[in-house]
């Protein structure tokens, strides 16, 4: 069964065919539809959301022991996996695939040149969106990572040695990556973003589960965060050029973006809370999962009739402003974004490198539309390290020791923003306004909060401002917030509970479990 994988050929493919070519093919075939803004409007299936336990990466000698095994990386032996590989690629050679030729990561020495081979027009469309078209395609002649998507193709497990009718299956030592089964497009890009976070660490470059933008002063803050924390929409603010919304890389000199796109959650958009991300939905953008009127083709972002995790995909050429350079100088300011839903974490909190190191490991925040397929458990406490531990080949601490490196050489300016819960927890309090996180966002990335006039919370042991500008400090203390401080404490105490029994699994410093809750 050999092949050539580094010059996968079919058939029927068209190359590198323009954004309004792929929209042609896009409804000439049917794959979806145009809505009344000029985006298009697709629909994934079952699928709506990522399949963290259809997941895989090729086990073999030259990356095993560098891998952090278990339910987010699964191993696949290598046979298995190249049985599979020529499977798909039987099926899809006698039917019409489009490839794109792209890059992924804006840095000269750290991009990946990619080729992508799609089944679905609407698929090498996203694919066109969301990486890079470079001036010079692969100008250091590197060898090309492929990508094999055929959303149509039905695994069996028993024969294909996978858990279900679809796979994600990422090979390091081959470049190769197969989506097999898979309708939602997020698992392209997400399938690249675990292949940077396995490669750049080896260049002392830290790969990031964050958004990044730049300031009129020429200042990068960067923005970590899981779904539902507000990482794309803070990010994409008219006072900000953005950068990127979702994936960087942290190098000596520099962030860059790893994308040319962005991926927005649009449950509930509207243009007066996101105007950026509003604005960018039209002609060339997709909308995945979004409920439209038959007659007048107009999106109804309030109704999650297929899911909670409805999606736009837009090239970052649709937002203004933009950094057209696509990375920027090192940060400023870092960000720590989580949604606590207890409503016992304070809106902002100062943080030194070592309750940076601590908080990153912990990537506490809430499941609120999970990108997860089979995710059902909305406003739930849960734990990601690092902030997308869904897509870390290697153990959490190396990514943390990287940010730790960074933040200390950078002398960046750490702060944690709770956007979720005040007053009491989901029930019975209520959630922080846009406009509240976004005047705490620019007093931290500003300077203007005096980080020497603070409280200190001694149970949380985290250290809060007593002023922010154009924010009523009656909520900087949660528990002032809280009608009952009794039920404040009991919550408090639950919480702190929950963080020591996650943080167990890590093995760290003294001085970093130090700068944890007491």
């Amino acid at each position: 069964m050999a092949a050539n994988y580094d010059d996968l050929i079919l058939s029927g493919s068209r190359y590198n065919l323009s954004s309004t070519a792929l929209v042609e093919q896009v409804i000439q075939s049917g794959e979806g539809n145009f809505a009344s803004n000029g985006a298009l409007v697709v629909n994934t299936g079952a699928r709506t959301g990522r399949s963290p336990k259809d997941r895989f990466i090729v086990d073999e000698p030259t990356i095993r022991d560098h891998i952090d095994w278990g339910s987010v990386n699964q191993p696949i032996a290598p046979a298995t996996f190249n049985q599979l590989w020529l499977r798909v690629q039987d099926f899809l050679n006698p039917q019409d695939c489009f490839v794109q030729e792209l890059h992924v990561a804006a840095h000269p020495q750290h991009y990946l040149p990619l080729r992508v081979t799609t089944q679905y027009a609407w698929h090498a469309l996203f694919a066109r969106s969301m990486f890079i078209e470079p001036e010079t395609y692969n100008p250091q002649q590197k060898v090309v990572w492929q990508i094999l998507s055929a959303p149509e193709f039905e695994c069996v497990p028993s024969r294909d040695g996978v858990h279900s009718d679809a796979a994600v299956i990422l090979d390091f030592k081959s470049k190769r990556v197969l989506l097999a089964g898979m309708k939602y497009a997020g698992e392209l890009k997400k399938a690249m973003f675990s292949v940077l976070n396995y490669v750049l660490p080896d260049a002392e470059v830290l790969p990031m589960h964050c958004s990044a933008n730049l300031d009129r002063q020429n200042r990068v803050a960067l923005f970590f965060g899981l779904s539902g924390t507000g990482k794309t929409t803070l990010s994409a603010d008219p006072e900000c050029a953005l950068i990127g919304d979702d994936e960087h890389g942290w190098a000596p000199d520099t962030v860059f973006n790893f994308e040319g796109g962005c991926y927005a959650k649009c449950i509930n958009l509207s243009q007066e809370q996101e105007p950026l991300i509003f604005n960018a939905l039209r002609f060339g953008s997709i909308i995945e999962n979004v409920v439209v009127d038959v007659d007048s083709r107009v999106p109804d972002y309030a109704d999650s009739y297929f899911t909670e995790n409805t999606r736009a995909c837009y090239p970052r050429s649709l937002i203004e402003p933009r950094v057209e350079e696509n990375r920027g100088p090192e940060p400023h300011t870092v960000i720590f974004l989580t949604c606590d839903v207890s409503g016992v974490l304070p809106p902002v909190s100062i943080l030194s490198a070592e309750a940076a190191a601590y908080h990153f490991l912990l990537g506490y925040t809430a499941r609120v539309g999970s990108t997860e397929v089979g995710s059902n458990e909305a406003y739930a406490a849960t734990f990601s390290a690092c902030f997308g531990e869904a897509f870390l080949p290697r153990p959490p601490q190396v990514y943390a020791n990287l940010l730790r490196r960074r933040i200390e050489t950078q002398q960046a300016k750490v702060f944690l923003i709770n956007t979720g819960w005040t007053g009491g927890g989901y029930g019975v309090g209520k959630r922080f306004s846009i406009p509240t996180t976004r005047a705490i966002v620019n007093a931290v990335r500003n300077g203007s909060i005096d980080v020497t006039d603070t409280t200190h919370l001694p149970q949380l042991n985290l250290d809060i401002p007593n002023e922010v500008a154009g924010v009523d400090r009656n909520i900087l203390n949660p528990r002032n917030a809280w009608q009952d401080p009794d039920a404040y404490d009991q919550a408090e105490a639950s919480l702190i509970a929950k963080f020591k029994e996650n943080f167990k699994r890590f093995d760290v410093e003294a001085n970093i479990l130090a700068a944890g809750p007491r």
